[in-house]
């Protein structure tokens, strides 16, 4: 039973099927799946502009590193004067620490909704994609033609996908978060050198540098939901973790400008 009402359901369906027409005589039969790509697609250009903050709250917390560092070196014995002195640092630059989280957050309905569509069981019956059920999931290709059966294929080709995607993301990530790494350990040693000479006790490392460890991995999630989600939604996260790994590479090609704030 879905948590959406019958009415939403029944518009998103209509959407669908409207795109999924438009799209006939280019696709044929995979029209429907080609209507997700397209529908993922519109929502990834809708969200772009919050992709780009989310890019430059990055690049931006990246230049207050060392302030950061400068105050925790000061206030780190008191962790609420540090959290306090953070903030105000963030509104001073205009840096807010939730731009990361935007976009991820206006996409889920657009996944929510694919979800529930293709796992109501009536409403988007018959669609296919070379074979494949788009409300099928990947245990039920196995039972029906294994592993390298038709519909088997076309899930193995989109796990594939996935995993392709996530192994880039891994390795992408694991290099930010070892040069990130990088620079705190030579922050760290200049601050070691300070307390040296102030006869200081060293500041308490929380568990971010445990958590930095594990980051990378988590590359692997979508590959682990494409595997037991229904096709239409697996074909939709592979679509948008290809365009998200896609449009942070280009993004982060060069430093965007800073955000100029608008006179009234």
């Amino acid at each position: 039973m879905s948590f959406f009402p019958s009415p939403l359901l029944d518009a998103f369906s209509a959407l669908v099927d409207r795109l999924a027409g438009l799209l006939q005589p280019l696709a044929a039969d995979a029209s429907t799946a080609l209507a997700v790509v397209l529908l993922t697609v519109l929502v990834r250009i809708a969200v772009h502009p919050l992709s780009r903050a989310a890019v430059r709250g990055q690049q931006a917390r990246a230049r207050l590193a060392p302030r950061i560092a400068a105050l925790q070196e000061k206030h780190g014995r008191r962790p609420e004067r540090l959290q306090r002195a953070i903030l105000d640092l963030h509104a001073e630059e205009k840096v807010s620490p939730f731009a990361g989280i935007l976009p991820g957050l206006l996409q889920a309905p657009a996944f929510l909704l694919l979800y529930a569509l293709f796992s109501s069981g009536d409403r988007m019956g018959g669609h296919a994609l070379l074979g494949a059920p788009l409300d099928g999931r990947w245990a039920g290709a196995l039972g029906d033609g294994g592993p390298f059966g038709p519909a088997g294929l076309v899930h193995l080709g989109l796990f594939a996908a996935a995993l392709a995607v996530a192994a880039y993301q891994y390795l992408r990530t694991r290099r930010e978060t070892a040069r990130a790494r990088a620079e705190a350990g030579a922050e760290a040693q200049a601050q070691a050198k300070t307390r040296q000479r102030r006869r200081t006790p060293p500041v308490p490392q929380g568990p971010a540098a445990a958590v930095g460890r594990f980051l990378p991995l988590l590359s692997f999630g979508t590959a682990v939901t494409v595997a037991v989600v229904p096709l239409a939604v697996a074909l939709h996260l592979v679509t948008s973790t290809t365009w998200s790994v896609v449009e942070r590479a280009l993004l982060m090609r060069r430093p965007l400008p800073p955000r100029v704030p608008t006179r009234a």
